[in-house]
């Protein structure tokens, strides 16, 4: 009966981190200490194979992206429905990989930091929130801002803004220019998507 007891106590504490009620303030600030453990304990393999040194952020960082609806915010909602599935499914992976290369890029610019998360009082969340943070080096403080969903109980972040640039806005008018510019060929846009958000630090 003791040991009974002793399982559903450790459920009922266990429960709460899958439910709809979790704190996206406290997942992102958790999974932001997690990158900012690695930046700071790999800086030799950032210089050394730097490939390696991005896997270890993306490990923690893309179970985090809701990429299938931010590759969609992206396109646009005219040239998103004119895709086929075959185009999507292949302009998301594209992206995917732009976004963790741009994200762990800039990380890994920054070296040595802290990551501070700026905690509200709220016992409830809406279905979308922003949550802020400041990234701290030894000379200067760059804010950061994540929008994220709540879909299936689960958080997922759908933009970033990072030191004023919003990179859901930059990399939709990078996608327009190249619908311009190709036509609106959408193969040719994806073959020619690089997603360089251009951020400055």
């Amino acid at each position: 009966m003791k040991k009974v007891f002793f399982l559903y106590s450790l459920l009922s504490l266990i429960q709460p981190v899958f439910s709809e009620n979790i704190n996206p303030e406290i997942l992102i600030d958790l999974k932001a200490q997690e990158m900012v453990a690695v930046i700071v304990s790999n800086q030799d393999l950032y210089s050394t194979d730097p490939e390696a040194f991005k896997d270890k952020i993306k490990d923690i960082f893309e179970p985090l992206v809701d990429f299938r609806r931010v590759a969609a915010s992206v396109m646009g909602k005219k040239l998103y429905l004119e895709a086929s599935p075959e185009q999507r499914k292949l302009f998301i992976e594209v992206f995917k990989k732009s976004l963790l290369d741009t994200y762990t890029d800039t990380l890994a610019q920054w070296g040595d930091q802290t990551i501070v998360t700026m905690f509200s009082e709220k016992q409830t969340f809406e279905r979308i929130e922003d949550i802020n943070q400041s990234l701290k080096t030894e000379n200067n403080s760059y804010p950061i801002t994540y929008k994220v969903r709540q879909s299936k109980g689960e958080w997922k972040i759908i933009n970033i803004i990072v030191n004023g640039v919003n990179l859901g806005l930059t990399f939709r008018s990078q996608f327009r220019a190249l619908a311009e510019e190709y036509k609106g060929d959408i193969n040719l846009v994806i073959e020619n998507w690089s997603g360089d958000a251009g951020i400055t630090y």
